[in-house]
């Protein structure tokens, strides 16, 4: 494997030095931490206790993380990040969703406005708080115009209920259409350097209409931190043991992927999670990725990425050795890509 960059300070010595930086989610004027924190592994099976994930979300605030990421959908996510932030909801700003079915996405799709205002309701009291910073649709609802959701939003803004409106795994023609009735704050989207496929169409119309861009799963669901082989055993409750990605001869066709970004996180003096991060937050200024973990180690090891720097240079490099790399595998089985919509 190619050496890319060389004598690099490590990361973590800026966890106690620097204070996380911040970002604007494009022209909405709101400023969150370079860094999120998706809340929703923490309500997954065999999670920490339940004391463990609130003293995990509070030192994610003590670290500088002020970006928390929820949803209606996330089982008892919304109550957990309520209880371990309440005292410091001055201090974090929190996004949730709206648009499954009684919060359940094995039961579809439901944006219709009744319900929006229901969940809104419902949310703002779960996470013990007046108004929800930025409400997400959380998915396209084919049975309810576009501009009928973004009304409905914007109702809620001029009730003081929520601030900002937000789209997930929206299209462009959906975020231009929702866009047209009210500003747009952020979309949220699968991306990474396992998943390249917003830089087809969705980051260009993000960055024209002004809008930030939120990655969920921006280390691949574990694949790019190296510690995932064609030959690891998940537990039988990960999720992974169904996403086609994640089968055994697919995980050893893209372990090329796997050995690039370990080969750049040795010249870097990084982990290859934070060359993972580090390599979105050099994409944009816009995009604002949102890791989650149950780990502290993890946490801190994350936030570290805020300092890697990539030059044009180096973004360059790094972007034609991706582009040599196929990857193989779909997202989600055909049950998940019927009810959600997503492929």
């Amino acid at each position: 494997m190619i050496s890319f960059f060389i004598g690099q300070p490590s990361c973590y010595q800026y966890l106690k030095s620097r204070k996380m930086k911040s970002r604007k989610l494009g022209n909405s004027g709101l400023e969150v931490s370079a860094l999120g924190f998706g809340a929703m592994g923490l309500s997954f099976p065999n999670a920490p206790t339940k004391n463990e994930n609130i003293q995990l979300l509070r030192s994610a605030v003590e670290h500088g993380i002020t970006f928390f990421d929820t949803a209606q959908g996330y089982g008892d996510n919304e109550l957990l990040v309520g209880e371990a932030l309440e005292h410091l909801r001055k201090e974090v700003i929190i996004a949730t969703k709206f648009g499954l079915k009684d919060g359940n996405v094995r039961l579809g799709l439901d944006s219709r406005p009744e319900n929006i205002k229901a969940v809104a309701e419902a949310s703002l009291k779960r996470l013990r708080t007046d108004v929800i910073d930025l409400f997400y649709q959380h998915r396209f609802d084919p049975n309810v115009p576009i501009e009928d959701v973004a009304g409905t939003v914007k109702d809620l803004i001029q009730q003081g209920k929520v601030k900002y409106f937000g789209l997930s795994e929206a299209n462009a023609e959906t975020i231009r259409r929702a866009h047209a009735v009210l500003p747009v704050t952020a979309v949220q989207s699968e991306y990474s350097m396992f998943y390249r496929e917003p830089e087809n169409e969705i980051i260009a119309t993000l960055e024209e209409l002004g809008i930030g861009f939120v990655p969920f799963s921006p280390l691949g669901k574990g694949f790019l931190t190296g510690t995932i082989t064609a030959n690891t055993v998940f537990d039988k409750t990960d999720t992974r043991n169904i996403l086609p990605r994640f089968d055994k001869e697919n995980r050893e066709a893209n372990q090329a992927l796997v050995d690039l970004v370990v080969s750049i996180a040795k010249d870097k003096n990084a982990t290859p999670a934070q060359i993972a991060l580090g390599w979105l937050l050099a994409q944009k200024p816009f995009i604002v990725p949102i890791p989650g973990t149950t780990k502290l180690y993890r946490l801190q090891e994350n936030i570290g990425a805020a300092n890697i720097y990539l030059t044009t240079n180096e973004l360059s490099k790094v972007n034609t050795a991706l582009a040599a790399i196929k990857i193989v595998g779909e997202r989600y089985p055909p049950q998940i890509q019927k009810a959600t919509g997503r492929k």
